[in-house]
């Protein structure tokens, strides 16, 4: 009986239906980047020093420069470091005090500014912007930063649940009326987040839009997957994440218009409402309504293709069947379980070096972007220059994994990326040009490497336990981004550079624990689980071995 894959040879794998569904997904893909990684400008930090009552009236009074007053009245460098005590810290003055001069205000107090008491910023802060941010509206600097890590923290732990939980309901339900679902909850919660008056319920909004975002960016590509053909599924998937890369492009364009962050939040939401309109556009899944034993409903959406491709159905393909992956699923032998991954030696292996790829691309493309923000230079332009590096990245791995392989480009994207952690250190902070080219060469180098283990990691589980290990393996991924907003703004703080040397670290890692995996071009999915465990295997050896086997048991050959 025919499969929806010999349909789709008749009726056009990735024509004008196709393309439709393919544009109007990938706007549901860019609309992602912004709760991503937009906490790079809804959490900027600028810079920043206590608001010390009186002391802005006395540089007022003494006609002070900006740079007199700051030198003034904020404290230098001190035991608890220059920038903590320019920006946590105040003199312990009373700056509306009569007795303090214009020349030098605080010599009559102490021989040595350094013995003068210092004390944290009781009035508040001063902040260097004229935009605004979290940051800078619920004051989370000094004691309170970490209050900013945790709401990057609380959306990956939202992608972790929504992922796990929505992606159950959607093989459950149905993707169409989940990913409309999720559409309009993320929406609702993007323009409550615009509004939320207090940091509470902005730690809530953020959470809620973490639970549903990622979901529907995920439902999103199986859809499309599951719309086209088989021989344009991996090019599809690629530019569909290439498309995430686009909205990045246009974040750092709307941000650098838009320096408030609640108008921000407002414009990239409100188009997200324009998705519910899909449910004219986007039908559901023919393959998903198979599995359900759908078989009828599957035929009116595939002649809706057809219609669109311009190409009927024969007669003779009218009478649908399971794919063989889906019949693998519903054998009641096969039942998959967490204890599959790791049971035997070669999937043990796979699972734990996924495991470790997936946390490492995550870790490493977020926290670039994040120390990027924390650079001090113009974050609007750097954010561009380096999303862009993204294109060349999905075209190169277009280019390289069907010609070279995966693991070698895959492996070298991750050294790649290293490299320019490693080489950044080194670089001057006035050489900003090469510091910014080196920042680039590192986000081409870990794009590649988190798109590469999208597209592998189904490539070495068998059929019936490959839904669950790419899931399992990929949620490293939602944990790393729990960590990483921790990891770079706190080890920031001991040393600005000390994040890209940890990356770098992990990333040269990451690249040699590829080189351990099997190449899996020209190869078809594996089926079983012996097929797994004989991948690294020669292919006369593995010949011989079963010739042995069938020998040793009698059994004839035909």
């Amino acid at each position: 009986m025919p499969t929806v894959d010999d349909i789709l040879e008749h009726i056009g794998e990735f024509h004008s239906f196709q393309k439709q569904a393919f544009f109007l997904l990938s706007l549901l893909s860019a609309s992602f980047g912004p709760v991503y990684v937009g906490i790079i400008f809804l959490g900027f930090t600028p810079d920043h020093r206590c608001l010390s009552p009186g002391a802005a009236e006395l540089s007022q009074r003494c006609g002070w420069s900006l740079a007199e007053e700051l030198n003034f009245t904020v404290p230098g460098p001190g035991p608890a470091g220059e920038a903590f005590a320019r920006q946590c810290l105040s003199f312990e003055v009373d700056w509306n005090r009569s007795g303090l001069g214009c020349v030098d205000p605080l010599g009559g107090l102490a021989a040595n500014r350094s013995h003068l008491p210092l004390g944290p910023c009781r009035h508040g802060w001063v902040y260097d912007t004229s935009g605004s941010s979290i940051v800078t509206e619920f004051n989370l600097v000094c004691a309170r930063s970490w209050m900013l890590d945790l709401l990057q923290s609380a959306v990956n732990a939202g992608f972790f649940i929504g992922s796990m939980s929505i992606g159950y309901i959607a093989d459950r339900f149905g993707r169409t009326p989940c990913l409309l679902v999720t559409i309009l909850i993320n929406a609702v919660a993007g323009v409550l987040l615009a509004v939320s008056p207090t940091y509470a319920w902005t730690f809530i909004f953020r959470l809620i839009q973490g639970l549903v975002s990622k979901a529907s960016w995920l439902i999103g590509y199986i859809l499309i997957t599951e719309f086209i053909g088989q021989s344009y599924r991996r090019t599809v998937g690629i530019l569909y994440q290439a498309a995430f890369t686009v909205g990045l492009v246009v974040l750092s364009g709307v941000a650098y218009a838009l320096p408030h962050w609640r108008w921000l939040q407002l414009t990239v939401t409100l188009p997200t409402f324009l998705f519910l309109l899909y449910y004219w556009c986007i039908p559901e899944s023919p393959r998903w309504l198979i599995s359900q034993n759908r078989s009828a409903k599957a035929l009116s959406v595939l002649k809706r293709i057809s219609r669109k491709n311009g190409k009927p159905i024969p007669v003779s393909l009218q009478s649908l069947s399971p794919d063989k992956e889906v019949s693998e699923k519903l054998n009641p032998k096969l039942k998959p379980s967490f204890l599959d991954l790791v049971r035997t030696p070669q999937i043990r292996k796979h699972t734990l070096i996924l495991m470790f790829n997936w946390f490492t691309s995550s870790a490493l493309y977020q926290g670039l972007i994040m120390h990027m923000g924390l650079s001090g230079s113009n974050i609007y332009l750097d954010f561009f220059y380096s999303a862009l590096m993204e294109f060349p990245a999905s075209f190169m791995i277009i280019l390289t994994i069907d010609r070279i392989g995966r693991r070698l480009p895959w492996a070298g994207s991750n050294v790649v990326a290293a490299a320019a952690c490693l080489v950044s250190v080194f670089i001057p902070e006035d050489l900003h040009g090469l510091r910014v080219t080196a920042a680039c060469l590192g986000r081409m180098g870990i794009t590649m490497a988190f798109q590469i283990v999208c597209l592998v990691s189904a490539e070495l589980y068998p059929t019936f336990i490959r839904n669950l290990g790419v899931l399992v393996s990929s949620s490293m991924c939602d944990i790393a981004g729990i960590f990483t907003p921790f990891l770079v703004y706190r080890l920031t703080s001991i040393w600005h550079e000390l994040p890209l040397v940890v990356f770098a670290v992990v990333g040269l890692v990451a690249g040699g624990l590829v080189m351990l995996l099997p190449e899996t071009k020209g190869k078809t999915l594996p089926e079983t689980v012996d097929e797994v465990e004989n991948m690294q295997r020669p292919r006369k050896s593995t010949e011989k071995m079963i010739y042995l086997q069938v020998e040793k048991q009698d059994i004839p050959l035909h």
